[in-house]
């Protein structure tokens, strides 16, 4: 039995994890100044994304679930005919309609399979599920981590998916927006009123850096700093640690709107791999690609890892 792993282009991991492991990636349209791009992840392509500056400020950029009716294409080219089981595991349904099309996408695909897969040359039935992450970026990036982990180790079918359907609950993400003005307009026109005008406007006129911290998108403001690096060291504590306390799962996801460069410079980055080289972590580090930076806008940070029930600032 073959099963296969399906994530969006809103989820977060390093390029060479994702083609070790056959990860396929669910395409999103990304329309940036009324051109369409196609976001697939690839490497080279979102570097050319941030050195062009398309992703800046200034820019009307926005992004753009797959029909129901090209997730089903997808679907029967690319999936019933490779695998027998498949999870296709989605941004959170409250911020895309990905998870409504996939689903669609999903039922039309059930009742259809057979021909597709008999012209493959792939005997037997075909099973399929597709489940809201509840998270984004870097947290969709460590449930699909811990998915492939499951599948690894030949957990059942039925096993696997009620252990990814509870795991989800159980991802607590960091967030560092880089620009508050930048999150509110994007969400403005989203219709998403979760970040207010003033909060927009203090961050933007007091230069705050706030870390959001939660499970998956339910987060709050855990603290408030003028410096990026200074937040950016809190979450780097956080983690390490939350690490020496113990995981549930033995990786830490960390994807960064940032250059290469800018990356490897960030505070407190080699004292986390370390801690990880340490504990038999394996730190899933990555440049948070054209879907994700478009959402949360660039210069921005995403750090997710499962645990027991905690607080921010019991790592402070």
């Amino acid at each position: 039995m073959r099963v296969g792993l399906i994530v969006d282009s809103a989820c977060d991991l390093p390029y060479e994890f994702s083609r070790k492991h056959d990860l396929f990636v669910l395409p999103v349209t990304a329309i940036i100044d009324g051109q369409t791009y196609i976001d697939t992840h690839d490497p080279v392509r979102t570097q050319e994304f941030y050195q062009s500056g398309l992703l800046d400020k200034g820019h009307q950029a926005e992004t753009e679930a797959f029909s129901a009716e090209q997730i089903h294409n997808l679907f029967m080219e690319k999936i019933v005919t490779q695998f027998d089981v498949a999870i296709c595991e989605t941004v959170t349904r409250s911020r895309s309609q990905i998870f409504d099309h996939a689903s669609e996408a999903m039922n039309t695909v059930m009742a259809n399979y057979e021909g597709a897969r008999k012209a493959a040359g792939r005997e037997g039935k075909f099973s399929m599920r597709v489940i809201d992450s509840k998270q984004i970026f870097a947290g969709q990036g460590l449930l699909a981590a811990h998915t492939l982990r499951l599948i690894n180790q030949k957990v059942s079918k039925n096993a696997l998916r009620h252990e990814v359907e509870t795991f989800t609950d159980k991802i607590y993400t960091c967030v560092i927006p880089r620009d508050l003005h930048y999150i509110r307009e994007r969400a403005r026109r989203r219709g998403d009123k979760s970040v207010s005008a003033m909060a927009a406007f203090m961050g933007k006129v007091l230069n705050i850096n706030p870390v959001i911290f939660g499970q998956g998108v339910e987060g709050k403001p855990v603290a408030k700093t003028r410096d990026f690096n200074v937040a950016v060291e809190k979450v780097m504590n956080y983690a390490i640690g939350r690490l020496e306390a113990g995981l549930l799962t033995p990786y830490v996801s960390l994807s960064c709107g940032l250059s290469w460069t800018e990356i490897e410079e960030l505070p407190g980055l080699n004292r986390l791999r370390d801690a990880c080289e340490k504990h038999g972590v394996e730190l899933l580090l990555s440049q948070m690609g054209i879907t994700s930076s478009i959402y949360v806008g660039p210069g921005s940070l995403c750090l997710a890892l499962a645990a027991e029930p905690h607080e921010f600032s019991d790592f402070q």
